[in-house]
């Protein structure tokens, strides 16, 4: 299955913003408690993304099959006209 420029921009962006998540955590001057929410605020955030994008590859490989069903009931027909 081959993977289009959309995938691979969402999946660099979540790998990006884990490494700056990770980085920032190291040197963050924060206590544990501030910490922990900060960490509960962006997983959160990350998981709302994370549905969003999910939702959004849902709809477009939804798209994709409608238009290939389309294109194959299109080719049946030319075939069967021309026989």
């Amino acid at each position: 299955m081959e993977r289009n420029n959309t995938e691979y921009l969402g999946i660099g962006l979540i790998t990006g913003l884990a490494i700056g998540l990770a980085l920032g955590l190291l040197y963050a001057p924060k206590t544990g408690v501030e910490t922990r929410a900060m960490l509960r605020q962006r997983a959160e955030e990350m998981r709302d993304r994370a549905e969003e994008m999910a939702e959004d590859v849902k709809m477009k490989a939804g798209d994709v099959a409608q238009k290939a069903r389309e294109s194959l009931k299109k080719m049946r027909g030319t075939e069967g006209e021309a026989a």
